[in-house]
């Protein structure tokens, strides 16, 4: 049984690692501001993160040592800093959780691995990015620390959808139903890799005392890569219905919302680094991930 604290917790994959630490049997404390519920069994701690001294003496005030402290929601270097301050004489291990957004769109590879040049410097992928050299140049001495880049998240807990113009759409269901025809930009032929949830979370918990893990950037994706549009289609056909598509251009799309330029390239990672680390890999079919995403959703 391990001590495993997350920061954050309410949200949807910090609350999903909550749970899926708890039915490994573990101990868990969750860090939230306490403005929304947290699952059932877990240690609640309460602070805003903006606030250093309320962290800290939250923290502290737990009198636990911590086996893994997951870090859901970290976004701008000072949260890393006051991760690591914090921390160091609290905690085993710290597994910050970053993003594929890191990397620069135009200047992706097929498949990507974690070692490039090319990363983001503005943006949600920036502010990840800065975060992930915060890790980098403090080393592991003092906090060892994993890094994980997840791609698209799916999984009950969140809204469907990986790709403009439905990305995350709370009417998705309700517009198949009704034969509401999808737009979609590039018609949805980027690939994806999309991730469950609860498999990320698998592989997250699974990192923890792994010393192979320490120090290193891991990218983290499904097992099966799909063009967007397919995504789509599974979920129409879980449902029972049929799907039109009608394709946005991309370089329209692309000038008015510059900053959705992350979502439209192909996210395919390769996943040789995760599987010789020896931690767990995910292994739930897409099908298989949205059934019951869908599931969730229709109650």
């Amino acid at each position: 049984m391990l001590n495993v604290l997350i920061i954050g917790g309410s949200g949807f994959l910090s609350g999903t690692v909550a749970r899926s630490a708890l039915a490994l049997g573990h101990q868990v404390w969750t860090l939230t501001r306490g403005q929304r519920p947290t699952p059932v069994g877990v240690h609640e701690l309460v602070a805003d993160r903006g606030d250093h001294g309320a962290f800290a003496q939250a923290l502290a005030g737990a009198q636990t040592h911590w086996d893994l402290v997951v870090d859901c929601i970290g976004f701008a270097p000072a949260d890393i800093q006051q991760d690591l301050a914090v921390l160091a004489p609290l905690a085993q291990q710290l597994v910050f959780v970053s993003s594929d957004f890191v990397y620069d769109p135009a200047r992706r590879r097929i498949p990507q691995s974690e070692e490039t040049d090319a990363y983001l410097t503005e943006g949600y992928g920036g502010q990840k990015r800065r975060c992930e050299l915060e890790l980098i140049a403090a080393g592991t001495g003092t906090l060892p620390w994993t890094i994980v880049r997840p791609c698209h998240i799916y999984g009950p807990g969140s809204q469907l959808g990986c790709l403009p113009l439905h990305g995350r759409d709370p009417q998705l269901i309700a517009r198949l139903r009704a034969g509401e025809p999808l737009q979609l930009v590039g018609g949805g032929h980027f690939l994806q890799q999309p991730v469950l949830a609860a498999d990320l979370a698998q592989t997250i918990l699974n990192m923890a005392g792994q010393r192979a893990t320490y120090g290193e950037i891991f990218c983290v994706a499904g097992p099966e890569i799909v063009e967007s549009r397919t995504y789509y289609h599974l979920i129409a056909n879980i449902l029972g219905v049929a799907l039109e598509i009608v394709e946005v251009p991309v370089g329209p799309y692309l000038h008015a919302h510059p900053e959705a330029a992350p979502f439209l390239c192909h996210r395919v990672y390769e996943l040789d680094k995760l599987h010789r680390s020896g931690v767990s890999m995910p292994q739930t079919s897409l099908e298989e991930g949205l059934r019951s995403h869908v599931a969730s959703l229709l109650g």
